[in-house]
């Protein structure tokens, strides 16, 4: 079975990284969409309006399948790419890196660039620490009154949340729990005399 685990930041981080008199500012955050990671683009981009590069890289989704990058005028695959490599290997989602840069007047080449980005990027991710997250589903079932307690009892086991209850002739509760403990949860759930599963 595949697993339900997955990983993003556990906070906002900054780092910084000095090559040649060029200053890499870097920038980490959770983010849950791509339109929130864009947002936070366009404000560092006005925040250091006077740097010459805001390069960034983001990761979205549990499954980490909607990514994009971007080298900002950077020699293509230079900076955008090492940002991203750093998310990879941390193996981390739900996350913007964005490394502004001050170019400090000497070249620093492409592979100068690379290791710079990548550092400044790894800097950031550091600063920010990772935690540890699990993919959850939701199922929702309404039931009649009288199989309320036994319905309850499963919505106090452990790793078990309850999102919304609504208690009257028939009642309805949307539970949530961990991607592999649900189908022991539905399982049980539905035993319950009554309940019956909403789609």
């Amino acid at each position: 079975m595949m697993s339900d685990i997955y990983y993003t930041l556990s906070g906002p981080g900054e780092g910084k990284y000095t090559e040649k008199m060029s200053r890499f500012l870097s920038f980490a955050f959770p983010v849950e969409s791509a339109d929130r990671a864009k947002e936070i683009i366009k404000k560092i981009q006005n925040e250091y309006h006077d740097s010459r590069h805001v390069c960034w890289a983001y990761m979205i989704g549990p499954d980490r399948t909607e990514w994009q990058l971007n080298d900002n005028g950077e020699p293509s695959g230079t900076a955008g790419k090492p940002i991203l490599g750093q998310i990879n290997s941390f193996g981390l989602t739900d996350v913007l890196i964005a490394v502004v840069r001050y170019f400090g007047g000497i070249k620093l080449g492409t592979s100068g660039l690379i290791v710079a980005y990548r550092e400044a990027a790894r800097l950031a991710i550091e600063n920010a620490g990772v935690r540890e997250m699990f993919k959850m589903s939701e199922i929702s079932v309404t039931f009649p009154y009288m199989s309320m307690n036994d319905v309850m009892k499963l919505a106090k086991m452990d790793g078990v949340e309850i999102v919304r209850q609504t208690f009257d002739n028939t009642c309805e509760i949307t539970l949530r729990t961990r991607d592999e403990k649900f189908s022991e949860l539905s399982g049980k759930l539905l035993a319950v005399d009554g309940v019956s599963r909403i789609d």
